[in-house]
């Protein structure tokens, strides 16, 4: 597995694993460099002072000749010192030495403390906050009770703590920050991507110098494509005219000649010029001019399926019985639609509409009984233009190969796609048509 594979995808986690390392990484610096080494270093100063009393006071004790003399000298000494001492020793005695598992500079004060004190009695640095040290003399135990801070440093857990929440709360701070930088960049992609489906949401550039240049470069740019698509629409309505008319007066003229075989081709070929003519502009036109609305997918597919039975064709609707509302372009929609299953009644003799309905995108699946598509030629079955046989070749009655292309743009722009497959059921073409929601 590589490296790239376990790094975040999202701009959101990249950003905080970048925030995130540089933080750990100081606390474990300042661990190591400064806990183990400064801790370390005073406490096994302050342990070497504590340990050079205690030899005086062992060596004051040893050299009493009597118990009163010696407690004499050990009381004058700790108080000197001041320290609390007891001879001979009474109370309860540790077993062991007992620090805290986060006590770094406990283990050193007991290390140091024993290097020149091997007799020294068990430490207890858990229960009390002074240290208790006793040790052996011909007098019986004495008890020595020296103040923690004097043995060892103060314990540098407490340092850990004030930088662990200084850290947590410095990170809430820099996630709360990042979270306001990050948002005009996430509402800069939704807006991109509404209108890469056609809807046109109102937009206003935040955040830093940076991101409004990208968001005033987006609102440029879907200016000019808006302004594209209305000059090509106006465009598009004058050729339609322009070229609709010639075919009107030519369809007129032919019908003022004799009915005869030579008329009826040349109203035919009349025909078939204005359906080409129709796929050409639809192609052209898109979906583009078309307003999106909340609309039940079911209803677009019954209606497809009942218009179909009108012409006298074989087409089953397998859809649940109530549908969703989804908004998307219902014209554009239904003339996809339309396209497959009139393909698919084309080439095959029975057709089955399927619907399929998600939190994420609604499909339609057409299928078709008829010889489908090779594997190798569906990419270019989707190309405008495409005619992979003579059945579609418009002077036998084909179309112009633009209704897959057509239901895929219109697809795309939903943002979904249009797949080509085989179909198990029916054995042709399986044409799922996904649009997402």
């Amino acid at each position: 597995m590589r490296l790239k594979d376990l790094l975040p995808r999202r701009l959101f986690g990249r950003a905080a694993l970048i925030l995130i390392v540089p933080i750990i990484t100081i606390q474990l610096v300042v661990s190591k460099t400064f806990i183990q080494r400064h801790f370390e270093r005073v406490t096994l100063q302050l342990s070497e002072g504590v340990k050079l009393e205690m030899n005086l006071l062992l060596s004051e004790v040893e050299a009493a000749a009597t118990l009163g003399e010696a407690q004499k000298r050990l009381a004058r000494l700790g108080r000197a010192f001041a320290m609390k001492t007891e001879l001979p020793a009474e109370g309860p005695i540790p077993l062991a030495d007992r620090t805290l598992f986060y006590d770094l500079s406990g283990r050193v004060a007991i290390a140091t403390l024993r290097e020149d004190l091997p007799q020294l009695g068990p430490i207890d640095l858990v229960t009390q906050d002074r240290v208790q040290l006793l040790y052996p003399t011909r007098f019986g135990e004495v008890a020595v009770w020296v103040n923690r801070d004097r043995v060892s440093a103060s314990n540098p857990h407490q340092l850990l703590v004030l930088m662990i929440v200084t850290s947590v709360l410095m990170t809430v701070i820099a996630f709360v920050f990042l979270s306001n930088q990050l948002r005009p960049i996430q509402r800069l992609a939704a807006v991109a991507e509404a209108f890469g489906r056609g809807e046109s949401l109102p937009y206003r550039p935040r955040g830093a110098l940076e991101v409004r240049a990208a968001g005033h470069a987006f609102l440029d740019m879907r200016a000019r494509i808006e302004r594209q698509i209305e000059q090509r629409t106006l465009m598009l309505s004058g050729v339609s005219h322009d070229l609709r008319t010639p075919l009107t007066r030519l369809r007129l003229g032919l019908s003022l000649l004799p009915d005869d075989e030579e008329t009826q081709a040349l109203l035919s070929d009349v025909a078939d010029m204005e359906r080409l003519v129709d796929e050409f502009l639809a192609f052209a036109r898109g979906d583009a001019t078309e307003d999106t609305a909340e609309v039940d997918p079911v209803a677009l597919a019954r209606r497809a399926v009942e218009n179909a039975e009108r012409a006298g064709q074989a087409v089953a609707l397998v859809a649940p019985a109530e549908g969703a509302m989804v908004r998307l372009r219902p014209q554009a929609v239904a003339r996809a639609l339309e396209n497959l299953v009139g393909n698919g009644i084309r080439h095959g003799n029975r057709v089955v509409l399927t619907v399929a309905l998600t939190d994420r995108f609604v499909r339609f699946r057409v299928e078709d009984d008829g010889p489908g598509i090779p594997d190798a030629r569906r990419d270019e079955a989707i190309l405008p233009f495409a005619r992979l046989d003579l059945a579609r070749d418009p002077n036998r009655g084909g179309g112009a190969g633009l209704g897959l292309s057509i239901a895929s743009d219109i697809a795309r722009s939903h943002g979904g796609d249009l797949r080509l497959s085989r179909s198990e059921s029916l054995g042709g073409l399986r044409a799922d048509l996904t649009l997402a929601r």
